[in-house]
């Protein structure tokens, strides 16, 4: 049987860094090492945390770094903010996943990865320049040719820490300084009242999921309106496709487009309140999905993290883009209760939303 190498990717935030992307970070670490620990008890050979500052170097420039001619072993490779709600169970199946002799993978989800095991890790020395984990599945069955398996009828895996929001919805972030969760706490509360109201019509938009919406009709009194858009935001890079079985070049990307976007295109970021409010009681919205629309699905482009964050949280005043400022503020004034985030929030982190968290994270 091969060994395994577990390799935990973190990006330490730089020294212009906001104080909220810090504590988000540091969240991050203390998740790593929570992960450490779960995989060395998995039965991994060589478990590491990878830390850096970021850089120029694309994922798939990482990865080629991670391989390793003169030990062939299989590889898991995880981002620290992966997985928070893993048991033991799901770490010791990516473990026997990477033994495995063929060409196989296993991810948390295969179509929008955060977690890979891979078998004969050094097919990755060929691995072009993905931008991010998401797209690796794709790539490793489309051109390396594995067979890729995933678990995503676990909600548990998909679980991420996004952002700050992430970490209140985990029951995590006190309220305290640097994360002022005050504002957002209350909406929280609002929306899940609005949840419990058989009267009430929730809106949810953005990369939420035909099974995230058949939890919501199970579990929330309320109606359900969903706008689904932009699955698989992250995975749609051309890199890691192939041309199809007859030849013919890949089709052009048409980039990222979302119905939400286009009403705040025509009437601006002020609008999004009340445009809400026409179609629901009660809204949780995936801001990056509004984010790519503007500006492209790299992140590059977008505001900063910090900004971002401080959205999410709704503290408009401490946003530098004027954009998205104006885009918090309406949702944060708006005259239903509104909550801002990643594909966290409106998946997995649904279930918080509704039910609230079950138990503290055991890693802080």
């Amino acid at each position: 049987m091969p060994p395994v190498d577990v390799r935990i990717l973190h990006l330490e935030p730089d020294r212009a860094s906001g104080p909220i992307t810090r504590q988000v970070a540091e969240a991050r670490r203390a998740l790593a090492e929570h992960h450490r620990r779960g995989f060395v008890a998995a039965g991994a050979d060589d478990v590491a945390i990878l830390v850096g500052p970021p850089d120029d170097r694309s994922f798939g420039g990482r990865l080629r770094e991670l391989v390793r001619a003169d030990r062939p072993a299989g590889l898991v490779v995880i981002g620290s903010g992966a997985i928070p709600l893993a048991t033991a169970a799901d770490r010791r199946a990516f473990v026997v996943a990477a033994t495995a002799d063929g060409r196989t993978a296993l991810a948390n989800n295969r179509f929008s990865a955060d977690v890979v095991a891979i078998s004969r890790a050094d097919t990755l020395a060929g691995i072009p320049d993905l931008p991010a984990d998401n797209a690796l599945p794709r790539w490793l069955e489309e051109v390396a040719g594995y067979r890729v398996d995933d678990l995503r009828r676990r909600w548990r895996l998909a679980f991420d820490l996004d952002g700050p929001i992430d970490l209140v919805l985990l029951g995590v972030s006190d309220g305290g300084a640097p994360i002022d969760s005050a504002i957002v706490r209350a909406r929280l509360a609002a929306v899940r009242l609005a949840a419990a109201d058989r009267r009430s019509e929730l809106l949810i938009a953005g990369r939420t999921s035909a099974a995230t919406l058949a939890w919501l009709e199970r579990h929330a009194a309320a109606r359900v309106r969903g706008w689904v858009e932009e699955r698989g935001l992250r995975a749609a890079t051309p890199l890691a496709q192939s041309d199809d079985a007859a030849g013919q070049p890949r089709l052009p990307s048409r980039g990222p487009a979302s119905i939400l976007g286009a009403l705040l295109e025509r009437d601006g970021p002020r609008s999004l309140g009340q445009h809400l409010a026409r179609f629901g009681d009660a809204a949780i919205v995936d801001s990056r999905v509004l984010l790519a629309h503007r500006l492209g699905a790299e992140e590059a482009a977008w505001p900063s993290a910090e900004d971002r964050f401080a959205s999410d949280l709704l503290l408009a005043e401490r946003i530098a883009d004027p954009w998205l400022r104006e885009l918090t503020a309406s949702a944060a004034d708006a005259p239903i209760p509104v909550l801002l985030g990643g594909h966290t929030l409106v998946g997995p982190g649904v279930r918080f939303v509704v039910r609230g968290p079950s138990r503290r994270a055991r890693w802080m």
